[in-house]
């Protein structure tokens, strides 16, 4: 309405220089991994939200390509970790080595101590190794010999699990799953994206014997917590919030939306859960460029930050219910503001 003060104007961040670097790195993270935009999203998202991901999909869909595709473009280091039955807590931590000569142990860091980790078939490994690469996603820091180190600022976990074959795989415990962030369901693509994997899987075949190309966007993590704090300023407006707040409460108690679904919900989303919806709305409406969230960028996020924390009843179960098709009911079920 003319002459209305009481609602703010903001401008678009599109014209930021920082933001113009995001946009380069998501356009040139899309021609390396083809036909899954949403994942490619997603990895942004958590690099600007500050968490970790759990990506779920059959093999050869570009899961182990995308991170290794954002390793390339960020100043940071990078480490990749095959899980399997076999692996123990203290390949992934580090442990203490007897130095003879100086009669003293030394702690040698292991791959958790590197900025962006890929946990390869993370449901391979045992309860013990997955405990102690969660703890650490949780509290940012290991325990070795008595002594506690902390791990980098800089510091995401990508990792992935296989759904087709589960002989010899050991499931994420479901208090365990809500370290992550989001966990993301990959599917394959479609037609026109796969003729273009075969391009560039030439193209690729044609340069193997030259040196890798630089890439042309290479962000500094100065950049990356600038961002995370861009982020941060973005305006959430009240109502806003107090959708996101009742959508998370109504996976804990339906009732006074449908008595049916809540009697397929066992156990809903913790604040955990919130926080996560809310950080990763406002990445999701950063990336498109705006300074304000969005019902849509909720709606957007909502099925993978909540599918691994709303959990089916025995029945639902039974029924072919999983988190994400509750979270996807609960969305046409609370009313918007």
């Amino acid at each position: 309405m003319e002459g209305s003060a009481a609602e703010p104007v903001f401008e678009s961040v599109a014209d930021t220089g920082l933001h113009d670097r995001f946009r380069a790195l998501r356009e040139e993270l899309a021609t390396q991994v083809i036909g899954q935009a949403e994942l490619v999203e997603r990895l942004l998202v958590a690099l600007l939200a500050d968490g970790h991901l759990l990506v779920e999909g059959a093999p050869g869909l570009a899961k182990t390509t995308a991170v290794k595709a954002l390793a390339m473009r960020v100043d940071a280091n990078f480490q990749r970790v095959q899980f399997t039955p076999d692996l123990l807590p203290s390949d992934l931590t580090g442990t203490d080595i007897w130095r003879q000569q100086e009669a003293r142990f030394e702690f040698q860091p292991g791959p958790l101590f590197h900025n962006l980790l890929l946990a390869d078939e993370i449901n391979r490994a045992p309860a013990k190794v997955q405990s102690a690469l969660l703890e650490a996603m949780g509290e940012r820091q290991v325990t070795v010999g008595g002594r506690t180190y902390a791990l980098p600022q800089l510091f995401l976990v990508m990792a992935t699990q296989n759904p087709i074959e589960q002989e010899g795989t050991y499931p994420l415990p479901e208090a365990q799953l809500d370290r992550f962030l989001m966990h993301v369901r990959v599917g394959y693509p479609e037609a026109a994206a796969e003729s273009r994997i075969l391009r560039l899987v030439r193209e690729q075949a044609r340069s193997a014997s030259h040196a890798p190309p630089v890439p042309p966007v290479r962000l500094t993590q100065a950049e990356v917590f600038a961002a995370r704090m861009a982020v941060l300023d973005l305006h959430f407006a009240p109502e806003l919030e107090r959708y996101l707040v009742e959508l998370v409460l109504a996976s804990r108690d339906a009732r006074p939306y449908d008595a049916v679904l809540a009697r397929r919900i066992a156990w809903g989303a913790s604040p955990r859960g919130s926080i996560a919806l809310e950080r990763c709305a406002r990445a999701r409406a950063w990336l498109a460029g705006r300074d304000y969230v969005m019902p849509e960028d909720i709606h957007a996020i909502a099925a993978d930050v909540l599918r691994h924390r709303v959990l089916p009843s025995y029945e639902a179960t039974a029924e072919g219910w999983d988190g994400g098709r509750l979270v996807a009911e609960l969305l046409t079920r609370v009313p918007l503001p």
